[in-house]
């Protein structure tokens, strides 16, 4: 029997609720009730030859009905005529009359209360809000036990903007950092509404981007480098991060600096006299690029050998133009072949590069163009430690 139930019928409403349409009416004023519910019922057919599943159809609608049950939806009848039945009164239609009967019949009126009273916390501070309630009118009902706290985080940012503090130094009553942090996504979402439009760096995105897009302050990057000559450590410390300010203030008695995305690369680097070796940086090259003392020295840059690396190498010389490659010659490439591997193809660089020497500009065409191989990426970690050492002493040399 395919006619609607009652249970269908009280799904219907179900489904207006979890669309938020039911509290969305509440923030707009739209007029949604009396509402008319589908209602599948009985063909003069089914009635002539189904009488008797027809009758108890109908009884089971009317016995779940709001005259029976106090709320709930209303059954409109109708004379229905046949020959072989006569006429019988018969549900025509379902009509959930109000709010309040919705409401009853999917047992959500305390959560419509609960959500009154976060129009009434949040609407005559933050007008602004009434909009994003009406969208996300289900979404706010899920942080009801915390809303006080939410409105008291946009109170704070109102009163503060763009303040340069850490997040852990927010002094706001019963919320602490934990609370910001899980709840970032939701906070964006208000705090891009209600807070001015010069106060917000949209360049920022995403969770990662919250603080940099209100104005608080983050962690700063930190550059890791290593002194390769024991003539020259730093009151004896060779193995030094700092941050990029205080990397730019340093006073090195080097004439060399080495670059080398691998982190291992950069703890197993040998002995250089007057070098230092920086890693770990990749495309973060720029965090230290712009050091004033480093346009004086002999910067050597170590990557894959692969359109990435040469990409990379290519935005280093636009802040180091004096920049030179290391280890991602021909030669290199040629003696470890065996060792190399496929470049990732969403990290594959297809574009032009215009600041490589003409040797590194052919290697990278052939890369490029896969003339050598399909996708050959020879990583700097392949690279044998003699082959390093060997060229590190030529160098020494120069």
């Amino acid at each position: 029997m395919k006619w609607t139930t009652p249970d269908a019928l009280t799904e219907q409403v179900h489904k207006l609720w979890n669309r938020g349409d039911v509290l969305r009416a509440r923030v707009t004023g739209e007029e949604l009730f009396p509402l008319e519910l589908k209602l599948r019922r009985p063909s003069p057919r089914d009635v002539r030859e189904r009488f008797g599943e027809v009758q108890d159809w109908a009884r089971a609608l009317s016995a779940e009905c709001r005259e029976v049950r106090g709320f709930g939806y209303e059954l409109r009848l109708a004379t229905l005529r046949n020959r072989v039945q006569g006429a019988n009164d018969l549900p025509v239609a379902a009509i959930v009359p109000d709010e309040h009967d919705a409401l009853r019949l999917i047992r959500r009126q305390p959560d419509a209360d609960r959500f009154t009273s976060i129009l009434d916390m949040t609407l005559v501070p933050y007008p602004k809000l009434r909009d994003w309630l009406a969208r996300r009118p289900l979404v706010a009902l899920s942080h009801f036990d915390d809303w006080p706290r939410v409105l008291a985080v946009l109170d704070w940012f109102a009163a503060n903007p763009r303040s340069g503090l850490y997040l852990r130094q927010l002094d706001i009553p019963c919320v602490d950092t934990k609370f910001i942090e899980c709840h970032r996504g939701l906070l964006t979402e208000l705090l891009d509404i209600v807070l001015p439009e010069e106060t917000v760096d949209r360049s920022a995105a995403g969770v990662k981007g919250f603080t940099r897009r209100y104005g608080l302050r983050s962690e700063p990057p930190l550059l890791r480098f290593r002194i390769l000559d024991r003539n020259a450590l730093l009151q004896g410390l060779s193995d030094i991060s700092l941050t990029p300010a205080e990397f730019s203030t340093l006073e090195l008695a080097i004439r060399r600096v080495f670059v080398t995305e691998n982190r291992t690369n950069g703890l197993a680097f040998p002995d250089h006299s007057g070098a230092i070796v920086v890693f770990g940086l990749g495309y973060g090259l720029e965090r230290f690029a712009e050091t004033p003392w480093l346009k004086e020295f002999d910067v050597r840059y170590w990557g894959d050998i692969d359109t990435h690396g040469f990409r990379i190498l290519d935005r280093l010389r636009a802040t180091l133009p004096q920049a030179r490659s290391f280890l991602m010659d021909r030669a290199t490439l040629e003696a470890h072949r065996s060792l190399c591997v496929e470049e990732p193809a969403e990290k594959r660089y297809t574009g032009e590069l215009f600041r490589l020497s003409f040797e590194e500009h052919a290697l990278f065409e052939d890369l490029r163009h896969d003339r050598i191989g399909e996708r050959i990426r020879l990583e700097q970690e392949r690279v044998a430690y003699g082959w390093l050492s060997r060229a590190l002493e030529g160098l020494e040399c120069r």
